[in-house]
């Protein structure tokens, strides 16, 4: 064989190659649009003057706190400026945050008095 046949051989296979790459960043993009459209999602019970996350920690991204009230009293959720809507005993309600980076961030009760008798926490992002 020559070098020219090579050359010849060559170019008939990188032809095919060329149209798949040009095909393929298309196919990229949706499937990671897909992986950030998913929030992950934290369950929050509050019982009275304290708060049981289902997880310590969350990627960053969105997060979907919901929110189950199994105390006697009214409670609501608040972390990185979100606060949730009150949420009166056997009631349930859902926020969602966008956390952009990594950090620890703090959540609490705002009902006066309720994050001093223990409704505070902090949730990690990492």
């Amino acid at each position: 064989m020559s070098r020219r046949t090579v050359y010849r051989a060559g170019s008939a296979v990188l032809a095919p190659l060329a149209l798949f790459a040009i095909a393929s960043p298309a196919v990229a993009p949706a499937a990671a649009a897909t992986a950030h459209a998913a929030a992950a999602t934290v369950n929050v019970t509050a019982v009275d003057f304290k708060f049981k996350l289902s997880a310590k920690s969350v990627k960053p991204g969105k997060v979907t706190f919901k929110v189950t009230n199994k105390g006697a009293v009214s409670h609501d959720f608040k972390i990185d400026g979100h606060t949730s809507k009150m949420v009166s005993p056997g009631k349930s309600t859902s926020i969602t945050v966008d956390f952009k980076k990594a950090g620890s961030y703090p959540y609490m009760c705002t009902v006066p008095g309720h994050a001093a008798l223990g409704m505070k926490g902090t949730l990690k992002v990492t």
